[in-house]
């Protein structure tokens, strides 16, 4: 039997910056934080992540001076999209969305702390040359099942649902608390992620 012999609830990315009035509004993003908050108490463990970048991140659109927002630049030899500049480190928009109870979170897992490369996973840099701890505190409290929430669904949400996959978690993705940026790669998002063994729920 595992220190966490149920699921595992991570909460992901649920950030001013993410929702309407942020820099990066994801539609409805708002809305993901009533029902987060109705399922806590049904899990004993409870993580995070955060996007938290420093200033002049490589994907901000302020680093590429004539780009706009939805481009997409070369950086390290991967395709990059360029974003509104977002959830920088120490600002009201990296904090957590107003209402969302953070009381039971165990731990919190920083992403996109490299200037250099962007993530979308909850557990590794975009080139995975960074790993944010999530794998191995989830390893180390012997969790074998997790489910996520958070935002946004065609991105954060995706990418850490498959790596769940990947390392080996059963994996479920709660999509009464997940919201997206977009429609047509949410959809895209839910088949590839079904297609990799994940539950939809």
């Amino acid at each position: 039997m595992g220190l966490f012999s149920k699921p595992t609830l991570i909460i992901l990315d649920v950030q001013n910056d993410f929702v309407p009035g942020g820099a990066l509004t994801v539609p409805k993003g708002d809305e993901v934080v009533g029902y987060i908050n109705g399922i806590q108490d049904k899990y004993k463990n409870i993580v995070a992540t955060k996007d938290w970048h420093p200033p002049k991140h490589c994907s901000f659109v302020s680093a590429h001076p004539g780009t706009h927002p939805g481009d997409r630049v070369e950086l390290e030899g991967m395709s990059q999209v360029v974003w509104p500049d977002h959830c920088v480190q120490n600002t009201e928009g990296a904090e957590y969305a107003k209402g969302l109870e953070t009381d039971k979170i165990e731990k919190v897992f920083e992403k996109g702390v490299n200037p250099r490369i962007d993530s979308y996973s909850g557990f590794y840099d975009n080139n995975f040359g960074r790993a944010t701890g999530l794998e191995d505190y989830l390893k180390e409290n012997k969790v074998k099942d997790v489910h996520l929430v958070g935002l946004a669904t065609d991105y954060t949400v995706k990418f850490t649902a498959l790596d769940c996959v990947k390392e080996g978690f059963g994996t479920t993705v709660l999509l009464g608390g997940c919201r997206a940026l977009d429609p047509k790669t949410e959809e895209e998002a839910i088949a590839e992620m079904k297609r990799a063994g994940v539950k939809i729920k």
